[in-house]
């Protein structure tokens, strides 16, 4: 039985390895139920406290994964414990390797920006040649706003029959997006994995594994997307902190009291 959920930061996580998050993915992908996948980092973390109708969003998903070494060393802290950080970037490949005892997997790529879909495939079919693509498609910016073009989307990933969605589509639109539609995709799982396209096609380059382990991922980023990515470090590196020794003082009176 699945261990049950802990709580961080008021976030419930499931505590599973990789190899365990992989397995159970797996098992669900043919059942055609749209389990969803979530994987919170940080970032969501300070986004959930600072809108808390996120919340529920991700406690409806199917499995939270901790997607970030500083969430797995915040969890010790409070005497919780994540056995590991299962990032999403990392997960995926795992699922294409494990596939591979199987039957095979049917997967469709949902997000990027025109083209780095397909060239994401491609990579998949040359590095996974047991794994069938079912499709792409790169829906426009603010399509989930408009009718056509959200029918479009929602359309492309029933159409396919995937036994796994790759939804790339960034957070926290992709999680409220699947939330919203997850009873019309007809799909195995979607697994909301932000930028894992855009790993998977060569696009953006993922820090050395090194920098991964020791939670400095974040500073390799920034220094390759400092535009994009500087107000948000700076905010989380202010705010997350402040949530941290906040869930610790709440646990510490708890137990006093």
């Amino acid at each position: 039985m699945p261990s049950p959920r802990v709580r961080i930061l008021n976030v419930d996580f499931d505590p599973v390895t990789v190899a365990e998050a992989s397995a159970r993915v797996l098992a669900w992908a043919r059942e055609r139920n749209s389990r969803v996948v979530v994987t919170p980092n940080v970032d969501h973390v300070v986004q959930i406290a600072d809108r808390p109708a996120l919340a529920p969003v991700y406690a409806a998903a199917d499995l939270v994964l901790a997607d970030g070494q500083p969430l797995v060393w915040a969890s010790r802290l409070l005497g919780v414990d994540l056995p590991e950080r299962v990032a999403g970037s990392d997960l995926f490949p795992v699922l294409l390797e494990d596939a591979k005892a199987g039957s095979g997997v049917r997967v469709f790529l949902l997000g990027g920006m025109d083209g780095v879909a397909e060239r994401a495939a491609e990579r998949i079919r040359e590095q996974y040649p047991w794994v069938e693509i079912a499709g792409t498609h790169a829906p426009p910016f603010g399509f989930e706003a408009r009718e056509v073009d959200n029918e479009r989307a929602v359309s492309a990933v029933a159409a396919a029959n995937a036994d796994l969605v790759l939804v790339g589509l960034g957070a926290p639109k992709q999680e409220l997006w699947v939330h919203r539609e997850r009873a019309r995709l007809a799909c195995g799982v979607a697994l909301c994995l932000g930028a894992t396209i855009d790993f998977m096609a060569g696009t953006i380059d993922r820090a050395p594994q090194w920098m991964r382990t020791s939670g400095l991922e974040w500073l390799y980023r920034l220094a390759n997307e400092p535009r994009r990515l500087a107000r948000r470090y700076a905010r989380d590196a202010l705010v997350f902190p402040r949530l941290l020794a906040r869930d610790a003082l709440t646990r510490r009176l708890g137990r006093i009291t």
